[in-house]
């Protein structure tokens, strides 16, 4: 018996949509007025770069969630992608990583955050946090929606999206929905180098930081008891976010009993995402998964 071809395509798209979790796109401030923003002629694009597809011009947000497939574990994660602040590794730090934590179970929510740029805010600096904090508070509100449970919120985020991972859990908010109740920088920022504070400076407040900036953007300062449980990834031979990041940041949550797990592999270089079989970088989502199994 033969197939045509067409016969074969929608036999296989068929499959592919039934195995493929849900996906639904909300604008992060619809019928709200985007915080810390002023009229600009930006228009967004992609382009390949660092041989993977990058999302630039950022400055209309989105949460694109993929709702959770078999058993619903009752958790949910924010996906900040990385990028340095210039632009954002939508697929490989973002959609392809909720795609898989989606089929573990887990409601998975990309965040297209605005890029800091001055042409389109006079405060650049505040822009990813206003929409990092937004999209916790909008997730939790779809919580009956998507079956998770309020403070079974996360937020993950890679490079520079660790870093927004980082002051999201780490700097106060005064709406407890607005906290992530555990958080997972991987290959991010922690420390207050002299590299760090120039690219801070840079990409992401377009001008030198003052003093009381400085000291708040030592993350390591910012750990205390009420820190939230934390699950780190490096690779040690990461030449462009040291891997003193992460294991720093880890001494830090040990000195203040804060649950904390961190999986150090020795290649795999910078911006693996997903991973790789060859280094064995591919092994940190499945611990991740099982490390949202635990109470916390």
């Amino acid at each position: 018996m033969k197939f045509s071809l067409k016969i074969v395509l929608i036999i296989f798209f068929t499959l592919f949509v039934q195995n493929s979790p849900a996906q639904d796109i909300y604008k992060l401030w619809e019928g709200e007025e985007k915080p810390y923003y002023k009229e600009n002629d930006l228009q967004e694009y992609k382009k390949e770069v660092w041989g993977d597809t990058c999302v630039y011009n950022v400055t209309e947000p989105t949460l694109t969630v993929y709702n959770a497939k078999g058993e619903n574990s009752g958790k949910a994660v924010i996906i900040c992608p990385g990028g340095g602040y210039s632009c954002e590794a939508i697929y490989h730090e973002g959609y392809d990583i909720a795609d898989a934590l989606a089929q573990e179970g887990i409601t998975a929510a990309v965040l297209k955050y605005r890029l800091p740029t001055p042409k389109s805010s006079n405060r650049p600096h505040l822009v990813p946090l206003s929409d990092a904090r937004k999209a916790l508070k909008l997730l939790r509100e779809k919580r009956d929606e998507y079956g998770f449970a309020k403070n079974k919120v996360g937020i993950i985020g890679f490079s520079a999206g660790g870093h927004l991972a980082n002051i999201t859990t780490l700097w106060p908010s005064d709406d407890p929905d607005e906290r992530p109740n555990f958080s997972a920088p991987i290959y991010g920022v922690s420390r207050p180098t002299e590299e760090n504070l120039q690219w801070l400076g840079e990409s992401l407040y377009y001008r030198e930081l003052t003093k009381a900036e400085m000291a708040k953007n030592n993350l390591l300062d910012q750990v205390s008891k009420t820190t939230p449980p934390v699950f780190l990834v490096h690779a040690q031979d990461d030449t462009v976010c040291n891997v003193k990041e992460s294991t720093a940041y880890a001494q830090e949550l040990f000195k203040h009993d804060v649950p904390v797990e961190m999986h150090i592999f020795q290649k795999g270089g910078h911006g693996f995402g997903f991973g790789h079989s060859a280094d064995g970088t591919d092994k940190w989502l499945e611990l991740f998964v099982n490390f949202l199994k635990l109470d916390i």
